[in-house]
C-alpha cells in the first residue's frame, strides 16, 4: 500500500490518535520530555489524508466502551502502515475489539486508581517483554476502567497481569502491537514515562532528536520558505506566547515583521506603555499601539455570554489589525513588499481545547486566536495566517524564550487571555466593571510578587462575579461587587490545581482590595481545580 510522504516532519514523531481521554495530551507531554516529537490528532484521522509517516501510533484511552453502537473506532489502514502500535485502555480494547466483538465486556469489579501490576519477562513460548525492559517485575499503575478484557486476542500473548486484569498488557506474538489497561502517562504511575521510552525510542527507533535548538533553526527556515518577500502583520499582548512568536518571526524575516498592539480597553493596569517599552527597546521589533478601546467596549455592550465575548473579540480584533494593513504598506511600498501574512502566538492546548473530536471529545471553549477567525482568514481570502508555535506547550514556549535570550521576568510571565480582562468580568462588561478588575488584579499579583510566590504560581488573576453582595461599609448598607482571586499550579495548562495560599495572605489581600477598590463588597478565593473547571473563568 502507499505511505504517507514524511518529508514534512524533520525529526521522528510519534503519532498519538486521541478517543477523547482527559489524559491523552499528557502522551504527547511526556514524549517530548524525552526529546521525542509526537503529534497527536483525533481517531476520526484518515491515514489517507497524513501528509507524513509516523516512527509509531499510540491509540488513547476514552470515555465510551468499544462495544457500544456509535463508539469511535480506528481507521484500519493505520494497521497495514507497518509501524509500531501500543493501545492505552481503550486503545487495548479497541485493538481487542477489532479482532473479536465478544473479547471485551463491561467489568464486574471496575479498576479505577492504583493496581498492583506483575510484568512478565517471558511467556510461555519465550518472548521477551520489551515493553516492560528494565523496569520491576511488580510496578505500582494507574487503573481507570470499567470494561475488560475476557479473552486474548488471535495471535497476541499475555505480558502484564493484575489481580482484576489477567489481559492488563499483551502483545502480538509477531507484530510490533502492544495493549496495556492501566494510564502510563499519569504521575500516578511512576515508571510510566520509561515504558513510553521503551516503546518509543527501543521498539519504535524513534530518534531522540525533538529539542528547541533544532525547532527554532527548521521553523525560521520554514518561515522564510513560506513568506518570501512578503511582509507579516503580528498580534501582540505582551504575554510570553505572542512575544516570543514575534521573536522568532523578528529573526525569521528581519524589519519585514510588523507587530501590532491593540488596546481593547480591557487590559491589565499600564499593559500597553510596559509592553511597548518591552518589545521596541529591549527586543528590536517594530511595534504600532492602537487605540480601540472604544469600539470593543462599545461592541461589548449588553453580551453576556462567554462565547459571544470571545467570538466578538475575536472578530473585531482582525477587523483591526486588516485595517493595519494598508497604512504598513504604504510605510514599506519602495520595497515593493506586500502584508500578506498574519502572525499569531496560538499554542497547542489553545488547538486541544477548541477542536471538538466527533463523538468522544467536546469542545470546551472557543479560543480567540483558535474558533473565533473571521472565515475569510481560513478560506484563502485576506490575510493568511502563520502560527510557528501551534505544535508548542505552554513550557516550551518559555524553553524557546530563553533560547532566544529573552528576559526571565517576561519569559516568566503568567499567561493574559487575548479577550483579556472581559473574560474576567463575569456578565456584561462595562467601562466601570473593567476597572474594578484591573485594580483589584494589579494589588492581587504585587501581593504575590511581594512575598517571592510568583514564580510557583502558574497564573493568577482576579475577576468580578456577576452578581452583587450587601455589605456594610462606614455604618453603612452597600451594594457591590465580589472580586474572585485564581491562582494555580500547572506544568500543561490542560490540568490544574488551586494554589494552597497561607490563610492570612489571603486575608491581606481581601483587605486591601476591599479597601482601596471602589465599589467592592467581598472576596472570594476560588479553589476549584482543572477539570472540572477551566483556569479561566470564561
Amino acid at each position: 500500500m502507499a505511505v504517507p510522504d514524511d518529508s514534512v516532519h524533520q525529526w521522528d514523531t510519534i503519532l498519538t490518535l486521541d478517543f477523547g481521554s482527559q489524559y491523552t495530551h499528557l502522551i504527547t507531554r511526556r514524549l517530548r520530555e524525552l526529546n521525542v516529537f509526537s503529534e497527536m490528532l483525533p481517531c476520526t484521522q484518515k491515514l489517507a489524508d497524513l501528509k507524513w509517516k509516523p516512527k509509531g501510533i499510540i491509540l488513547s484511552g476514552g470515555p465510551y466502551s468499544v462495544y457500544e453502537e456509535g463508539a469511535p473506532h480506528v481507521d484500519p489502514a493505520f494497521f497495514e502502515l507497518g509501524v509500531p502500535i501500543l493501545g492505552i485502555c481503550y486503545g487495548l480494547q479497541e485493538i481487542a475489539y477489532r479482532l473479536g466483538k465478544d473479547n471485551v465486556v463491561a467489568g464486574t469489579a471496575r479498576e479505577y486508581g492504583h493496581a498492583d501490576l506483575t510484568a512478565k519477562r517471558l511467556d510461555g513460548e519465550g518472548h521477551v517483554n520489551r515493553l516492560f525492559a528494565g523496569l520491576e517485575d511488580h510496578v505500582k499503575v494507574w487503573m481507570s476502567h470499567g470494561d475488560k478484557l475476557v479473552k486474548l486476542p488471535e495471535g497476541f500473548h499475555t505480558i502484564a497481569t493484575t489481580q482484576n486484569s489477567e489481559y492488563a498488557g499483551i502483545a502480538h506474538e509477531t507484530k510490533p502491537i502492544y495493549g496495556i489497561q492501566f494510564h502510563p502517562e499519569v504521575t500516578h504511575t511512576p515508571d510510566g514515562t520509561k515504558l513510553l521510552k521503551n516503546f518509543a525510542v527501543d521498539i519504535c527507533g524513534a530518534k531522540q532528536n525533538w529539542t528547541m535548538a533544532k525547532f527554532v533553526d527548521q521553523e525560521i527556515a520554514r518561515i522564510r520558505k513560506l513568506v518570501g518577500d512578503d511582509h507579516v502583520l503580528g498580534a501582540v499582548s505582551g504575554g510570553v506566547d505572542s512575544t516570543v512568536a514575534a521573536k522568532l518571526m523578528k529573526e525569521a524575516i528581519g524589519d519585514r515583521f510588523h507587530a501590532v498592539l491593540v488596546n481593547n480597553g480591557c487590559m491589565r493596569l499600564n499593559e500597553c506603555e510596559q509592553v511597548h517599552e518591552t518589545l521596541t527597546k529591549h527586543l528590536g521589533i517594530n511595534l504600532t499601539v492602537v487605540d480601540a478601546s472604544k469600539e470593543f467596549l462599545d461592541g461589548l455592550k449588553g453580551v453576556t455570554d462567554p462565547e459571544q465575548k470571545r467570538k466578538f473579540i475575536g472578530g473585531k480584533f482582525i477587523d483591526v489589525f486588516e485595517a493595519q494593513v494598508e497604512k504598513i504598506e504604504a510605510a514599506v511600498e519602495h520595497s515593493g513588499g506586500k502584508v500578506k501574512w498574519f502572525l499569531q502566538g496560538t499554542l497547542y492546548p489553545d488547538v486541544i481545547e477548541s477542536l471538538s473530536f466527533k463523538g468522544p471529545s467536546a469542545t470546551i471553549k472557543t479560543h480567540h486566536n483558535v474558533g473565533g477567525l473571521p472565515k475569510r482568514m481560513t478560506e484563502g481570502q485576506g490575510l493568511k495566517l502563520i502560527e510557528p508555535l501551534r505544535e508548542l506547550f505552554k513550557d516550551e514556549v518559555r524553553q524557546l524564550g530563553r533560547e532566544f535570550g529573552i528576559h526571565p521576568d517576561l519569559v516568566n510571565r503568567h499567561p493574559f487571555p487575548g479577550p483579556g480582562l472581559s473574560i474576567r468580568v463575569l456578565g456584561e462588561v462595562t467601562p466601570e466593571r473593567i476597572e474594578i478588575a484591573r485594580k483589584a488584579d494589579h494589588i492581587f499579583i504585587s501581593m504575590i510578587r511581594e512575598a517571592g510566590l510568583y514564580d510557583k504560581i502558574a497564573q493568577a488573576y482576579a475577576a468580578l462575579d456577576p452578581t452583587k453582595a450587601v455589605g456594610v461599609m462606614g455604618d453603612k448598607r452597600v451594594h457591590a461587587e465580589m472580586v474572585i482571586l485564581r491562582a494555580v499550579e500547572t506544568t500543561d495548562f490542560m490540568t490544574a490545581t488551586a494554589f494552597n495560599f497561607p490563610h492570612e495572605f489571603i486575608t491581606r489581600v481581601a483587605t486591601r482590595i476591599i479597601n482601596e477598590v471602589h465599589g467592592v463588597s467581598r472576596v472570594l478565593y476560588d479553589v476549584s481545580s482543572k477539570p472540572p473547571a477551566t483556569i479561566e473563568m470564561e
